[in-house]
């Protein structure tokens, strides 16, 4: 098993050599991770949003996301390449093989799960409202929010959009390019509220707390989110549910995504706060 596994992982460390040895794969069993390892960098595929990728001061990418797909590619003997893709179209960029890996806050659906292979969830995380203390300052129930007259911003593409037309099917969801322009809108006067990931939101409201507040105490919906890899392709999907569970029971995982969306720390390295 390891001489078969020498030839398919000379692009490893030993670390993951390890991992491909615990789930018990043989070269012919993983064409996928074959091509990764031979070209010896993971191209992943991602969206720029707070605080899970974004830019700082010098113009590097950092953020929860980044930390998640460095430490993979330093696990497994890899390089890694963050191909930026628009959100709405990170999935058909995937299946046209632009990159190797989503690894961009993507949550678990059942329809997405038609389209793409979905690895064991490595966070959880929430989706809540911020809204206008002009327009929606009495609001304080979900039904106060579910009305014709009510206009909620979300990101295109984004599961927010999904939780926004099923917990406020009667409102008008107003899709824009990413968060920023999202919650401008509401900033602006020109929508209700703005519906994102946490923590987003409740950021967002402190930081404009003339103008935004957090009409519900809970969240709205609890998500899911794994990696993505393109359909057929158990091998990589193995492999990767595997290094989850790795840096899941040592603790890592938890304590990147508490550093990232529990505080604040990171908020110099970014320009102009967030």
């Amino acid at each position: 098993m390891k001489g078969k596994l020498k030839h398919l992982v000379k692009a490893a460390t030993t670390a993951a050599i390890g991992l491909a040895v615990s789930f018990g794969v043989t070269a012919s069993d993983t064409p996928n991770l074959d091509k990764i390892n031979e070209r010896g960098t993971l191209r992943v595929g991602m969206s720029t949003f707070v605080p899970w990728a974004m830019r700082d001061k010098q113009g590097e990418l950092v953020g929860f996301e980044i930390d998640v797909a460095r430490r993979l590619a330093e696990d497994s003997g890899w390089k890694v390449e963050f191909v930026p893709t628009a959100w709405d179209g990170i999935i058909p960029a995937l299946l046209s093989q632009k990159f190797d890996v989503i690894i961009g806050g993507l949550s678990i659906t059942p329809e997405r799960s038609k389209s793409v292979l979905f690895t064991e969830p490595y966070s959880h995380s929430g989706v809540q409202v911020a809204a206008s203390k002009t327009l929606a300052g009495d609001f304080s129930k979900i039904e106060d929010f579910d009305s014709r007259r009510v206009k909620i911003a979300a990101r295109r593409g984004a599961f927010t959009v999904q939780v926004a037309r099923e917990t406020f099917p009667k409102a008008k969801v107003l899709q824009f390019d990413d968060d920023a322009q999202a919650f401008q809108e509401v900033l602006n006067g020109n929508a209700h509220a703005v519906i994102a990931s946490s923590p987003k939101p409740e950021h967002e409201a402190i930081k404009h707390s003339d103008a935004l507040f957090i009409p519900f105490s809970d969240r709205l919906s609890k998500g899911n989110e794994a990696f993505a890899v393109r359909l057929g392709e158990e091998d990589k999907k193995a492999f990767f549910d595997k290094w989850i569970q790795a840096r899941t029971e040592d603790g890592w995982l938890k304590e990147r995504y508490e550093y990232w969306f529990s505080t604040l720390d990171w908020q110099d390295q970014i320009a102009g706060g967030q």
